[in-house]
C-alpha cells in the first residue's frame, strides 16, 4: 500500500529534526535551508545521471507553487522553534493533517462529491489528540506571536502537501518534484543570508557540524521523496494520518539521545497515533477493492 512510505518520510523527518536542533548551535537557519536545499539538488541531480530522467517539465507554475509556499512554511516552521517550546511548535504545526482534511470536506462539498471518507478523517482528528497527549502544548501570554507563526506554518504545509499530490496525479515523478523544491529552497538560503548580512557558512567549522548539515540535506531529500510518493499513489487522508507517526519517531530520538522521560499521557498519546494509523491503515485496505466503481473519493483529482 502506496500510503505506508509515509512512514519511511517520517522517520526520515524525525532524523532530519533531531539534526537541525542539534545544528542551530553550528548555524543561522538561513544556513541550514541553504544547504538543505543544495545537498537536495546535487543528490537529485547524481540520481539523474545513474538513472537518467529529465528536470523539463511543462508544470513550471505549480512547481513555483510547491516551492514558494512549502520553504515559506519551513521557514516559519524554524522560526517558531525559536519562539516557542519544541511540543507547543511541534503540535501546532502538524494540525496541517486536520486542515487537509478540511481543505478536501470544503473542495467535495463545493463540487458536490457525495462521499467523503469521514472515518479516515476522524481518524486525523483522533491522531491529533494523541499528539496533544504526548507533546502536552502550553501558550503563554508572551508567545502569542510565536503560536501563530506555528499555526500558519500548519495550514502552509497542508496547502503544500495537496499541491505535491497535484503534482503526482499530472504526471511529475518525485525526483523532479523534489528537485524543484531544493532548488527553491537553496535560492531562499542565500537570499536569506544576504538579508541578515552574512557569507554563508564564512565561519569556523567543525566535523560534527558539518556531519550534521550533511545528515539534514540527505534525510530530507529521501524523505521528500518517499513523501511525495505517498501522497502521489496513496490515499491522501491516510497518507496525513501515518504522518503522525513522525511525533513518535521525535519522541523516541528524544528519549534516546537527550534523555527525556516520558509520562502516563505520554505513552498513551503514542499508543493513540499508533491504533489511529494502523485503523486508517485497516479501513483503507478493506475499502479499496469496493470502491473501484464508486466515483473518487480524492476531490482535488477533479481538480487538476
Amino acid at each position: 500500500m502506496q500510503s505506508l512510505w509515509m512512514l519511511f518520510a517520517a522517520f526520515c523527518f524525525s532524523i532530519m529534526g533531531m539534526s537541525v536542533k542539534l545544528a542551530a548551535d553550528y548555524y543561522s537557519t538561513a544556513e541550514i535551508v541553504l544547504c538543505r536545499g543544495l545537498v537536495g539538488v546535487l543528490f537529485i541531480l547524481c540520481l539523474i545521471s545513474v538513472k537518467g530522467g529529465t528536470l523539463r517539465t511543462p508544470f513550471a507554475r505549480d512547481h513555483l507553487i510547491r516551492g514558494g509556499i512549502g520553504v515559506a512554511s519551513l521557514w516559519m516552521w524554524f522560526l517558531s522553534f525559536r519562539m516557542l517550546p519544541v511540543a507547543t511548535a511541534t503540535t501546532l504545526n502538524y494540525m496541517s493533517s486536520i486542515w487537509m482534511a478540511g481543505i478536501l470536506f470544503f473542495m467535495a462539498w463545493r463540487k458536490g462529491v457525495q462521499r467523503f471518507e469521514w472515518r479516515l478523517a476522524g481518524a486525523i482528528v483522533f491522531s491529533f489528540v494523541g499528539v496533544a497527549l504526548l507533546l502536552r502544548p502550553a501558550i503563554h501570554g508572551d508567545q502569542l506571536g510565536g503560536a501563530l507563526i506555528a499555526l500558519i506554518s500548519g495550514v502552509l504545509s497542508a496547502i503544500v502537501y495537496l499541491q505535491v499530490r497535484k503534482l503526482g496525479l499530472l504526471g511529475e515523478p518525485e525526483y523532479r518534484v523534489v528537485f524543484y523544491f531544493s532548488l527553491t529552497g537553496l535560492l531562499a538560503g542565500v537570499a536569506g543570508s544576504i538579508a541578515n548580512h552574512q557569507i554563508p557558512f564564512w565561519h569556523p567549522h567543525t566535523s560534527q557540524g558539518i556531519l550534521l548539515l550533511l545528515t539534514i540535506g540527505l534525510t530530507a531529500t529521501v524523505a521528500q521523496m518517499a513523501m511525495t510518493r505517498a501522497y502521489r499513489l496513496g490515499n491522501t487522508l491516510v497518507t496525513a494520518n501515518l504522518q503522525y507517526s513522525g511525533i513518535v519517531f521525535a519522541s523516541m530520538w528524544s528519549i534516546l539521545v537527550w534523555g527525556d522521560v516520558l509520562g502516563w499521557s505520554g505513552w498513551l498519546g503514542i499508543s493513540i497515533i499508533l491504533i489511529s494509523g494502523m485503523m486508517s491503515t485497516f479501513y483503507n485496505q478493506r475499502s479499496a477493492p469496493a470502491s473501484k466503481n464508486l466515483p473518487a473519493a480524492d476531490p482535488i483529482a477533479s481538480e487538476v
